[in-house]
């Protein structure tokens, strides 16, 4: 193994161990994916600087999304929630019977 294929093995290995897991699907992790491309022998340059752009949110400050899109105009506040229910599903916090039935946030 050449220098350069170990050094881009090692950065891959790097952004995997950084890498969040995934709450919601734990048979199935982004990380797990990373770390056998890293031990895939034609890794190139290219896909690990796209790991690392994915990893540190590149692309969300490249293209970022205008109030208008975070913010329809037919339900501002679609997205919040939507994020807040993520996260209290993350945390096994579900919402009481009653609040489903009557459409309640």
């Amino acid at each position: 193994m050449s220098a350069a294929a170990t050094t881009l093995k090692q950065q891959m290995q790097r952004i995997s161990a950084k890498w969040p897991g995934d709450p919601f699907r734990p048979n199935v992790q982004l990380k797990t994916f990373l770390e056998s491309l890293a031990e895939h022998p034609n890794l190139t340059p290219t896909a690990v600087r796209a790991a690392r752009a994915l990893k540190d949110d590149e692309f969300k400050t490249k293209y970022a999304l205008s109030q208008k899109i975070l913010q329809p105009a037919s339900f501002p506040q679609y997205y919040t929630r939507l994020i807040e229910a993520y996260d209290k599903s993350a945390k096994g916090i579900g919402r009481p019977w009653w609040k489903i039935f009557f459409n309640i946030w």
